[in-house]
C-alpha cells in the first residue's frame, strides 16, 4: 500500500514493521498467516488448527443451572461457567455466508508467455472470453443491537455487498454491508429486524494473560461450536501475527479458531465481548488472535454512521532503533548516522512519502522519536498506536533526535489516503 520512495528500498526483513498499512486480504472466512506473512490463503486453508480438547457443539451444553447470572470467576467452584457464558451469548452469534464475483483471465493474461506455453503443451488455447466466476466464503459475526447491527471481519465480506445471515434459531435475513475497514479487518453488517438478541460488551483495560477466553463460531462448516482456553498473550503487533498491513494490537489465545471463526466473538469467563476472533497461524497450533473490542466497536462506530473510516496518517516508514540498522541506513542512504549507546531508545525513520504530513512537517531520513506527546515509544507498534489514537488535523508533538540534538517536531496527521488502505 503505501510505498517510499524509488531511492528507498528496505530489506524485506523489516520493511513490514512500517506505519503505512495495506495488502492482500484472505477469503475463506479466515486469515492463515505464516511467521513470513504469506498471503497464499488458497494453499493455507488445507491446514487447520488443532482443535482444542475443551471444544464442543451448542447442543452438546449441558443445561445451565436456572440462575445464569451466577457464572463463575476464574478459579470460582462453579464448573459450568463456560456453558452458562454460550448461553447468554450464543444466540447472538450468526453465520455469514458471502459471495462474491471474480473475474477471469482477460485475453491480455494468455499473451504471457508462461501461460501460453502451459496451454500450447495441453494442446488447446482456452477461449478469450471466459465468464467471470463466483466465489463463496462463510464466516462469523455477532449482533450488537437488538435492531440489526452486526460486526464481522472485513476479510468476511470482501467484494460482497449483501450477505446472507442466519441467526443460531434458524432465521435467515439479508445482510447489506454498511462498510468495511480493511486497515483493522472490521466491517459493519445490517439487518432489518427488531428484538434480537444481542451481546455484551467487556473490556480488555484489566485483561492478563492466564484469564479465560471462550470462542464462538462456524469454524470449517460447523455452525455454532464453542471452545475454550485462555489468554496467551496481549498486544501483539500485526507485524508478529504476520499481517503487518493492519493497525492493530492483537489479543493472542489458545482457545481453539479454525476457517470460519473469523468475525465470532471471544468472550472472557463472564460472557463478555472482549474481542473480534480474525487470523490463525497455519504453521502453529494453539495460536489464534481476536481484535480488542475497544478497536473493533470504535471502527464498527464510524462505519455504522458514515459508512467509512478515516484513520490518521503521517506518511513515515520506521524501524526499531539498533546498532545493525543504523549501519545499513548509512550504507543505502549515504548517511552518516550515529548510534550513541547500544541501549539508546526510540524509533528510527527510514523512509518519508512525498506529499505526506511528515515530510511537510520537515521530518527526515535519520531522525530518532524518542517520545510523541511525552509518552516514549521504543517501537514502530508504539508510533502506530499513538498516531492511530489521534485526531486529524490535530498537532502531534514529537520529541525526535537529529545530529546529536534533541528537538520537537509539530506534525499534523492526514487522513489515510484511499489508495494505501487497499
Amino acid at each position: 500500500m503505501d510505498s517510499l520512495p524509488k531511492q528507498f528500498s528496505p530489506p524485506v526483513a523489516w520493511v513490514a514493521a512500517a506505519l503505512f498499512v495495506g495488502g492482500g486480504i484472505g477469503w475463506a472466512g479466515h486469515y492463515y498467516v505464516s511467521q513470513a506473512g504469506s498471503e497464499d490463503a488458497a494453499e493455507a486453508e488445507i491446514t487447520a488448527e488443532t482443535p482444542s480438547a475443551l471444544t464442543t457443539s451448542l447442543t452438546q451444553v449441558a443445561e445451565p443451572p436456572q440462575d445464569s447470572s451466577a457464572i463463575g470467576q476464574l478459579g470460582g467452584d462453579d464448573q459450568n461457567f463456560i456453558a452458562l457464558a454460550v448461553e447468554q451469548v450464543g444466540p447472538a452469534v450468526v453465520r455469514i455466508d458471502a459471495e462474491r464475483t471474480v473475474p477471469s483471465l482477460g485475453p491480455d493474461a494468455f499473451n504471457n508467455p508462461f501461460f501460453r506455453r502451459f496451454f500450447e503443451e495441453e494442446g488447446e488455447m482456452p477461449p478469450s472470453n471466459l465468464p467471470d466466476r463466483l466465489e463463496q466464503g462463510t464466516g462469523s459475526g455477532f449482533i450488537l443491537s437488538d435492531d440489526g447491527q452486526i460486526l464481522t471481519n472485513a476479510h468476511v465480506v470482501e467484494g460482497a455487498r449483501t450477505v446472507q445471515v442466519t441467526l443460531r434459531d434458524g432465521r435467515d435475513f439479508e445482510g447489506r454491508v454498511v462498510g468495511v475497514d480493511p486497515v483493522t479487518d472490521v466491517a459493519a453488517i445490517k439487518i432489518e429486524a427488531a428484538d434480537l438478541p444481542s451481546v455484551r460488551l467487556g473490556s480488555t483495560q484489566e485483561l492478563a494473560p492466564g484469564q479465560w477466553a471462550i470462542a464462538i463460531g462456524n469454524p470449517l462448516g460447523l455452525d455454532n461450536t464453542v471452545t475454550a482456553g485462555i489468554i496467551s498473550a496481549l498486544g501483539r503487533s500485526s507485524n508478529q501475527v504476520g499481517i503487518p498491513d493492519k493497525r492493530v494490537q492483537f489479543i493472542q489465545t489458545d482457545a481453539a479458531i479454525n476457517p470460519g471463526n473469523s468475525g465470532g466473538p471471544l468472550l472472557n469467563d463472564r460472557g463478555e465481548v472482549i474481542g473480534m476472533n480474525t487470523a490463525i497461524r497455519a504453521n502453529a497450533q494453539g495460536l489464534g488472535f481476536a481484535i480488542p473490542i475497544e478497536t473493533a466497536k470504535r471502527i464498527a462506530d464510524q462505519l455504522f454512521a458514515t459508512g467509512e473510516v478515516q484513520h490518521p496518517f503521517l506518511g513515515i516508514q520506521m524501524v526499531e532503533l539498533s546498532a545493525e540498522m543504523v549501519e545499513r541506513i548509512n550504507e543505502e542512504q549515504q548517511l552518516n548516522l550515529k548510534l550513541e549507546n547500544d541501549d539508546e531508545p526510540g524509533v528510527l525513520i527510514v523512509g518519508i512519502l512525498p506529499d505526506s504530513p511528515a515530510r511537510a512537517a520537515g521530518l527526515e531520513i535519520g531522525d530518532v522519536i524518542r517520545s510523541i506527546e511525552g509518552i516514549p515509544v521504543d517501537s514502530p507498534p508504539d508510533v502506530q498506536a499513538r498516531v492511530e489514537a489521534s485526531a486529524i488535523g490535530d498537532t502531534l508533538n514529537l520529541d525526535i533526535h537529529r545530529d546529536g540534538r534533541d528537538q520537537t517536531i509539530a506534525v499534523k496527521p492526514a487522513a489515510l489516503p484511499t489508495d494505501l488502505q487497499q
